[in-house]
């Protein structure tokens, strides 16, 4: 059984830092990408950062210039680092991977609340 682990969530004050990761337990083979996710309420889940196996990289406008991701390969770990944080960067933040395989599979974390304050 395949389990995404998280950490790295918590308090912190606006204009701080906040490193999260995610590691999958279990088998798990041929991962296309990994990304993270985030979710307030009333709002919709968004793509917060992506990155694949061969290091291409995509982030919400929201985040560009504050957050990086990255990954490591071997050991199917995606990290989230999240700088100059802000009051709407509180939420939810959720792992994915998603399988190179047909079809395609995502494997979702739990999620880890972020919690900025003013």
């Amino acid at each position: 059984q395949v389990q995404l682990v998280e950490s790295g969530g918590g308090l912190v004050q606006a204009g701080g830092s906040l490193r999260l990761s995610c590691a999958a337990s279990g088998s798990i083979f041929r991962i296309n990408a990994m990304g993270w996710y985030r979710q307030s309420p009333g709002k919709q889940r968004e793509l917060v950062a992506v990155i694949t196996t061969g290091g291409n990289t995509n982030y919400a406008d929201s985040v560009k210039g504050r957050f990086t991701i990255s990954r490591d390969n071997a050991k199917n770990t995606v990290h989230l680092q999240m700088n100059s944080l802000k009051p709407e960067d509180t939420a939810v933040y959720f792992c994915k991977f998603e399988t190179d395989s047909w079809p395609r599979r995502n494997y979702w974390g739990q999620g880890t609340q972020v919690t900025v304050s003013s």
